[in-house]
């Protein structure tokens, strides 16, 4: 038995949201992860105030804005039936199952049919909201009482049906209300919340942290469950009450010597006697430390990290005793970012550990929210669900499966992508934009340039600098064309640099015909796949194909003739593919020719100091050809050399270098 689908409406951003679990593993864990405000936090919040309603309530705030207008109209025509906040649960039950408790709620007896459905729903009081309202006068006041006061007037019900359609007004009359205590006979919700009472400081009063009290709660509810388990604990409290007793008995003789006197002892030996519960000793007397039996040190010495998740180790292990005691049918256990006030190591280290522990539970459906490149790069792809905030809506994505279907041609692209994903790049997941880089010059340079860039347009008020955005950074090569349905399924922006790398054709000694790199003025092709790919480039014939397929040859000389003017669009508008453009008269094919053009001069007068080069006297200010140029000076291994010689003069002696004019027009596409 397990939860197949939850469908939410009308609830903050997720006004029409289904979040799918996998029904052929059943979704023991699924992982919640999407940018910042994308609805995680409030996926949780609604089971807690469905399922919990004793201690979280509904409030006009919970509705979506879209709605809100309407509920400030309430006592006009205006029908506020669709105003609704709704959950819906859909369980899926095997012949195997224990059914005593879901029997309340199966409406369809087909033995073919093994499907639960739950609505949760809070609606409006109309009636009595109107009823107040009309003692109000003033219009703007009766606005300020529905934004303040609107969950007075909220009603919650819960009610079981067979069919979607029973949720239509004229036919909901189908559906069997329920109550939540009908629910928690199958459920058991559990969940720890983000804010966790942790601090590596110390505090005042009582002295205990939030370990130690944690602690005290988890002996508390174990020695409620199982008595059994804690015999020998007590036993010993019983053997201090013995001698606390005699002790006791002589230190209080005199006292109550002195008490019979004034008190009549009709009723009873008046005694002081020891009374130790084990709670009161723990609680009180009680602390977590750590070190060796004769070197402890206080709870508030260790890191805060370590403090954060032995604090959330200690709740899930309290949150299991429940779920073993009270023995549902289901399970649900939500945790939301566990990575707080943790470093990547102790991320890691959960995000491996965290499934063994989640498997000792029975009936378990977890779920755990993050925003942590770490913790996803050590989970199934197969659990992560993807929240993703379009418009005014949040559309959650069953990554793995949908992403799977748009590689159906591509496997193998789909194979490195979960490789690539696992091994370097998580955090693409949550990234608001994406630069991709190919070479050590450009991954070397590039900050330098953004940074650059970003005092250029100091003077502009409305400018945001792109060091200040959230944008990851990914060297990714000629394999850039991998991840394009990966950034089109996240939406994410993303700036492609690369080179244009032209080519024509050339004769080998063997007089065979091949590709080989030329000068842009020369070229009528380019080995960059990721210009094809992105620039949708025509077929080319095969060198020997050339002469006999001329149409198809006259389009792919099309393209290219557009490829030089940089005219040709990307497929996908959010991707943009950034390469060399004509400068000064000088069309480069690399980013190092290109970066030689525009600063000759100033690499001329630094040239001693520069590393990665050759023949250094052929770097002369009146040259033009830097295309032969750059094969004449630069070392074939020189590239890293070369680009850390450049950054280390901007750095250390203000070496003013300029920004080629491709890399420019990306930087400030990226930026808006």
């Amino acid at each position: 038995m397990y939860i197949k689908t939850i469908s939410v409406k009308n609830f903050r951003l997720l006004q029409d949201s289904t979040l799918q679990l996998d029904q052929d593993k059943k979704q023991d864990l699924s992982l919640l992860i999407g940018k910042n405000n994308s609805g995680k936090t409030s996926f949780i919040v609604l089971f807690d105030k469905f399922l919990r309603p004793e201690h979280y309530k509904f409030n006009f705030n919970d509705f979506p804005i879209s709605l809100r207008n309407d509920i400030l109209n309430t006592g006009t025509e205006i029908d506020l039936s669709h105003c609704s906040i709704q959950m819906v649960l859909e369980i899926i039950y095997s012949e195997e199952d224990n059914l005593e408790n879901l029997s309340e709620f199966i409406l369809d007896l087909n033995p073919d049919e093994h499907i639960v459905k739950l609505l949760f729903k809070c609606d409006i009081n109309r009636s009595k909201l109107e009823s107040d309202l009309s003692k109000i006068e003033d219009e703007k006041y009766k606005r300020k009482h529905i934004e303040k006061s609107l969950t007075d007037y909220l009603e919650t019900k819960i009610y079981t049906f067979s069919k979607d359609d029973d949720l239509s007004e004229d036919k909901n009359n189908q559906m069997i209300e329920k109550s939540i205590s009908d629910v928690r006979k199958v459920i058991n919700f559990q969940v720890i919340h983000a804010k966790r009472n942790v601090s590596s400081s110390e505090h005042q009063g009582s002295g205990k942290t939030a370990l130690s009290e944690l602690t005290t709660n988890y002996f508390n509810k174990e020695n409620l469950f199982s008595q059994d388990a804690f015999g020998s604990i007590n036993d010993t409290i019983f053997k201090m009450d013995e001698e606390l007793n005699k002790q006791y008995e002589v230190h209080f003789k005199d006292y109550f010597t002195n008490v019979r006197q004034f008190v009549d002892e009709g009723t009873g030996q008046l005694n002081v006697i020891s009374d130790l519960e084990s709670k009161q000793i723990l609680s009180n007397y009680s602390k977590v430390v750590y070190g060796s039996s004769d070197t402890y040190l206080p709870e508030t010495l260790n890191g805060l990290g370590h403090l954060n998740i032995l604090f959330l180790l200690l709740q899930i292990e309290i949150k299991k005793r429940f779920f073993e005691q009270e023995k549902k049918d289901i399970n649900l256990l939500f945790i939301e970012e566990p990575e707080a006030h943790t470093h990547p190591q102790m991320q890691y280290v959960f995000a491996k550990k965290i499934k063994d522990i989640l498997k000792t539970i029975q009936n378990l459906q977890g779920f755990i929210t993050t925003h942590s490149a770490h913790i996803v790069s050590q989970c199934e792809f197969e659990d992560i669900r993807y929240f993703k905030l379009d418009k005014s809506n949040v559309i959650i994505k069953n990554f793995y499966k949908e992403l799977e279907v748009k590689y159906t041609s591509e496997p193998e692209y789909f194979q490195f992508l979960k490789q690539y994903l696992t091994l370097y790049s998580s955090e693409l997941f949550f990234a608001e934009k994406i630069i991709f880089i190919e070479g050590v010059s450009e991954k070397l340079l590039l900050p330098y340039f953004i940074k650059k860039y970003d005092q250029s347009r100091d003077s502009e008020s409305d400018y945001i600098p792109l060091t200040s955005q959230n944008i990851s950074f990914i060297e990714a090569g000629a394999n850039a064309r991998v991840f394009c349905h990966f950034l089109n399924f996240l939406d994410i922006k993303t700036l492609i640099f690369t080179d244009l790398d032209g080519c024509k054709i050339g004769i080998s000694d063997t007089k065979k015909k091949y590709w080989g790199g030329c000068s842009t003025e020369e070229a009528i092709n380019t080995t960059n796949v990721t210009i094809k790919y992105y620039l949708n480039a025509p077929e080319l014939p095969k060198i020997e194909e050339r002469e006999t397929k001329t149409n198809e040859l006259k389009l792919f000389d099309d393209w290219f003739k557009n490829i030089k003017e940089n005219s040709v669009a990307s497929i996908t508008p959010n991707i943009k593919i950034s390469y060399q453009v004509k400068e000064n008269e000088y069309h480069a094919r690399s980013f190092e020719d290109a970066f030689l053009s525009v600063n000759l001069n100033t690499i001329n007068s630094n040239k001693k100091d520069i590393n990665g080069l050759k023949n250094k006297s052929e770097i002369k200010t009146e040259r033009t050809d830097f295309f032969d140029l750059t094969k004449a000076i630069l070392k074939s291994d020189g590239k890293s050399d070369f680009a850390s010689s450049i950054l280390y003069l901007a750095l250390t002696k203000d070496v003013e270098w300029n920004i080629p004019k491709y890399i420019v027009d990306g930087l400030k596409w990226i930026s808006e």
